[in-house]
């Protein structure tokens, strides 16, 4: 299958036409309005709706929500990213409790905590993490819980400040291969993603890490991306397509046919992966409550193993 689909517009430079297989209608039941109003209620914000993930209504359908803290405005200004960038407002004191009473009232079984970045933080917002989880726990007995975090700015101890809540999963996406961390996510660092991540394993925590394709990364960078997440002992990973949000964001380089995600998916497999999730929708949430039994049964019965 051809996986390169290309049209020309006059007087524009060459763009990607979307192909078939990426073209789904986002169901939008009553389910999915209504936990939308639950959100809007409590003044608390999901990446599903963020990001305009398109598995947003068979997430939630399946028991999985994931959950934007610290606002809704990020200090960073990456481009593949449909977050509004800016000046973040004041942290609320209370989103700790309106997550974990969200996750109560969505009948949420795996709960997915995210932010956005803020680096004018000393901590980088680790303690709000730490805190959410808290609260989440203990008042959600049974919930699995996910946290997908940014860099910190390489603050370790803002980082083990989330570790110490032994989240059932640690998620940290490189997003992308080093070559193009300079148009694609300007103020993060690759070196440091990875450091981020070893520093995590080293503390006895699960690690994930995910990375979007089709931005003009070739297939030799994805694999080496790939060796060097299993080298620090990263074991869940997600691979999916860049969908660009807006016109102002950066453009589809190519589309991926799923052909290439599966052959994506066994070697990652093969490098010894313990889950693998490829596919062109699949975002780093996607089937995320399918990822917790990738993680041993003794680290679940006591985190400290």
């Amino acid at each position: 299958m051809k996986t390169e689909l290309r049209e020309r517009k006059q007087g524009d430079r060459q763009r990607v036409r979307k192909p078939d297989w990426l073209k789904m209608r986002i169901p939008a039941g009553d389910s999915t309005v209504f936990l939308k109003e639950l959100m809007r209620e409590r003044g608390l914000h999901t990446v599903c709706e963020e990001a305009r993930c398109p598995n947003m209504a068979e997430c939630w359908g399946a028991g999985t929500a994931t959950f934007m803290i610290l606002g809704d405005v990020c200090t960073r200004s990456c481009g593949f990213c449909a977050v509004k960038t800016g000046k973040p407002l004041l942290i609320d004191p209370e989103e700790p409790a309106k997550v974990s009473e969200a996750v109560r009232l969505m009948g949420v079984r795996h709960a997915v905590i995210t932010s956005v970045n803020r680096d004018e933080l000393n901590d980088g917002g680790a303690s709000v993490f730490a805190e959410t989880i808290r609260r989440v726990r203990r008042e959600n007995p049974g919930v699995t819980i996910e946290v997908l975090i940014p860099d910190f700015r390489g603050v370790w101890s803002a980082l083990d400040l989330v570790i110490d809540e032994r989240p059932d999963i640690l998620n940290h996406n490189v997003e992308t291969v080093p070559r193009l961390y300079s148009t694609v996510r300007p103020q993060a660092r690759y070196q440091r993603s990875l450091d981020l991540l070893d520093h995590a394993r080293s503390r006895g925590v699960v690690t994930k890490a995910g990375m979007m394709l089709g931005l003009g990364e070739e297939r030799h960078e994805v694999r080496k991306v790939m060796v060097d997440l299993h080298a620090v002992g990263c074991r869940i990973l997600t691979l999916g397509q860049y969908l660009q949000p807006t016109r102002g964001h950066l453009p589809v380089e190519r589309y991926l046919a799923p052909e290439e995600f599966d052959s994506l998916r066994d070697e990652g497999l093969t490098l010894g992966f313990r889950h693998v999730e490829a596919g062109p929708l699949v975002r780093s949430s996607y089937h995320a409550e399918r990822h917790v039994p990738a993680v041993p049964e003794e680290k679940r019965k006591d985190p400290q193993v």
